[in-house]
């Protein structure tokens, strides 16, 4: 939990205000899947996909890194995705949650070929009493002209156990396509979190996908 510390002096507690120290919380991941799936397309060419990385909190603030193989098939042999973000995230009054923030793909080994691009995005999300939770985010890339819906619901089975359902669609650009999922997770008690999903969009000539994923959080 990140707490809030005020230090501030007996002698000059009425002449100065206090200042606020916040706690920085480190976590981090790996995960090993079946295919790197993103908004309903392989980023791995269907092949095992081994991704990790890093976060800061502190105050609401966020910030962190992440990195995973790929295989777009492309001249130069893209190999490498590395994603940069920080934002903000909190909760309105009523249990309303909220996130805004941005976040930076590269692809380092790109050669020529600039698939780099940022997104900016902003979400809501509820988690309703003895019941599902609810969220939604949409991301607009101002380079390529996009917005992205990204929806998703996730009950609780059990302490251990969840079930989901992901939609997303493109409401501008990359021929405006939609996509969805559904699955479940599992938190084993060694510490590793199992998860099965079926993934799947109307693009022409699109795959669908089950992946299969390890993760353990660090």
């Amino acid at each position: 939990m990140i707490r809030k510390a005020l230090v501030a002096g007996l002698a000059t507690a009425a002449l100065s205000a206090p200042a606020i120290a916040e706690e920085v919380t480190v976590s981090g991941n790996v995960a090993v899947s079946t295919e790197y799936v993103w908004r309903g397309v392989s980023q791995s060419d269907g092949d095992i996909a081994i991704s990790g990385g890093f976060d800061l909190e502190s105050g609401g603030f966020y910030a962190g890194t992440w990195l995973s193989n790929v295989d777009f098939n492309d001249a130069s042999d893209t190999n490498i995705e590395w994603d940069i973000y920080a934002g903000y995230a909190g909760e309105f009054e009523g249990g309303v949650g909220y996130d805004i923030g941005m976040i930076y793909y590269m692809y380092p080994d790109a050669d020529d070929l600039d698939y780099d691009f940022l997104e900016i995005y902003g979400g809501l999300s509820y988690e309703f009493a003895n019941g599902p939770s609810v969220a939604g985010t949409v991301y607009w890339d101002p380079d390529n002209e996009t917005i992205y819906l990204d929806t998703g619901v996730e009950f609780a089975v059990s302490e251990t156990v969840s079930l989901g359902a992901v939609f997303g669609a493109y409401l501008d650009g990359f021929d405006e396509y939609t996509n969805w999922g559904f699955g479940g997770s599992w938190a084993s008690p060694v510490g590793l979190d199992l998860s099965l999903y079926y993934y799947d969009n109307d693009l022409d000539g699109g795959d669908d996908a089950i992946v299969f994923s390890v993760a353990k959080s660090l």
